[in-house]
C-alpha cells in the first residue's frame, strides 16, 4: 500500500530507533509546524474562493491524524528515554498538538 520508505519513516517513529531530539525538533516542530501552517494558508485561500465549507474545513484539518501520530511517537520516544529533558519533550508535544489543532 505504501512504498517501503514512507512504511521506514512511520515504523522507526514509532517504535524508537528514531533519536527523541530529531524526532521532537524536527519532526514535530519543524515540519509538523510547517505542514500545519500550509494546510491552514490553503485553507484560507479556498474559503476566499468561496469553496464548500466542509472541503476547507477538511484541508485545514487534515494535518490532524499525522499530528496525533506524532505527539504520540514522542511521547513513546520520551518514556523509553527517561529523564528531565524527555518529560520537557512529553509536556512540549501535547501543548503542540493542541495548540496546532486549536489555531
Amino acid at each position: 500500500m505504501f512504498p517501503e520508505g514512507v512504511r521506514s519513516f512511520f515504523r522507526s517513529r514509532w517504535h524508537g530507533p528514531a533519536p527523541l531530539d530529531r524526532l521532537f525538533w524536527r519532526d514535530l516542530v519543524v515540519v509538523g509546524t510547517a505542514i500545519n501552517v500550509a494546510a491552514s494558508v490553503l485553507a484560507l485561500i479556498l474559503l476566499g474562493l468561496k469553496l464548500p465549507l466542509a472541503l476547507v474545513l477538511a484541508v485545514h484539518f487534515a494535518p490532524v491524524p499525522y499530528n496525533i501520530f506524532l505527539t504520540l511517537a514522542v511521547w513513546r520516544s520520551a518514556e523509553r528515554s527517561g529523564g528531565f529533558k524527555a518529560s520537557l519533550m512529553m509536556i512540549g508535544a501535547v501543548l503542540w498538538l493542541i495548540l496546532v489543532v486549536v489555531a
